[in-house]
């Protein structure tokens, strides 16, 4: 890496955190990025400035620069998916500097990544899902409980399931967001996109009765006793409770529930396009770690089914 004289470090200094400020800038204006992306790119950013050097300027680093900086990431033992996420941050910021702001040698195009990790997700079984969405009626609300807890938290495991939402996405909902004559609900998924899923009837009728015991007329359609839009937070704290009275495997998460709904349906018979507009992924690659987890499932039952497997 090339460093300029000791009297140009602090035009550099200011210099490379106003790119920064304007790319941030840019994610938030022109990509409509999300408020998580906005953290984990500045974040990430951030990190490499304070390890290569806050005196010298973007433009002054080079390709063997990010390969001393791969390797140390590496050496610090970080998750592959944490270090892809770095370096998407700082491939985004690159080109940004290539496009809008002049830089004619983009120094990361050489640089090869570790491949990602294909970590299958946990998967419930429909019998364990059944269990979970059956014991809010069964087990006793705590004494401050509203007296509508019981149908909202059944509400919520059944709009999960049968929707595969985000938690932000969920915790995010509107009464306006329902088409109960058409049986769908529309979604604002990341980056303000929108889709619209279809419900169930478990989880219509679930919503049906919430909505009449907790008089829900408008507005945030999951609430908390106070009568305020539910965190994701309190969201999460609810779907863990039941995991845990259900026996279910530790870790079990909202985001579970996800992966559940998305692999049941690829097992009986829905096509990877539909799944992933449901799921609202823009690639399509991101839905084909489900695939995996159906032939695998698959196997499974072939091995213990199959008389001469």
């Amino acid at each position: 890496m090339s460093v300029k004289s000791s009297e140009d470090q602090i035009d550099l200094a200011e210099k490379a955190d106003s790119l920064v400020d304007g790319f941030l800038e840019f994610l938030v204006v022109e990509k409509n990025a999300a408020t998580r992306t906005i953290s984990n790119y500045s974040h990430a950013l951030k990190e490499f400035r304070n390890w290569c050097d806050p005196f010298n300027g973007w433009e002054l680093c080079d390709s063997e620069d990010f390969r001393v900086y791969l390797f140390e990431c590496m050496k610090k033992e970080l998750a592959r998916s944490t270090i892809r996420l770095h370096f998407a941050a700082i491939r985004s910021f690159y080109r940004y500097l290539t496009r809008r702001k002049g830089l004619k040698v983009n120094p990361l195009l050489d640089v090869q990544l570790p491949k990602a990790e294909r970590n299958l997700p946990l998967i419930l079984t429909l019998k364990q899902i059944e269990d979970l969405l059956a014991l809010p009626f069964n087990v006793k609300q705590p004494r401050q409980a509203p007296s509508w807890a019981a149908a909202r938290d059944a509400a919520i495991l059944e709009v999960f399931y049968s929707s595969g939402l985000r938690l932000a996405e969920l915790a995010g909902l509107e009464l306006s967001h329902f088409d109960f004559f058409n049986e769908t609900i529309r979604i604002k998924g990341k980056g303000s996109k929108e889709r619209i899923v279809p419900l169930g009837s478990h989880a219509l009728s679930a919503l049906k009765k919430y909505c009449d015991l907790a008089k829900i007329k408008d507005g945030p359609l999951f609430i908390s006793k106070s009568r305020k839009r539910i965190s994701t937070r309190a969201v999460s704290d609810i779907v863990k409770k039941y995991t845990k009275l259900a026996g279910l495997p530790v870790g079990v998460s909202p985001h579970k529930l996800r992966h559940s709904f998305a692999t049941h349906l690829l097992d009986n018979g829905a096509d990877l396009r539909s799944v992933q507009t449901l799921l609202g992924h823009e690639s399509l690659s991101t839905t084909q770690i489900y695939t995996h987890v159906s032939v695998d499932r698959l196997k499974k039952s072939y091995q213990k089914a199959h008389p001469r497997a």
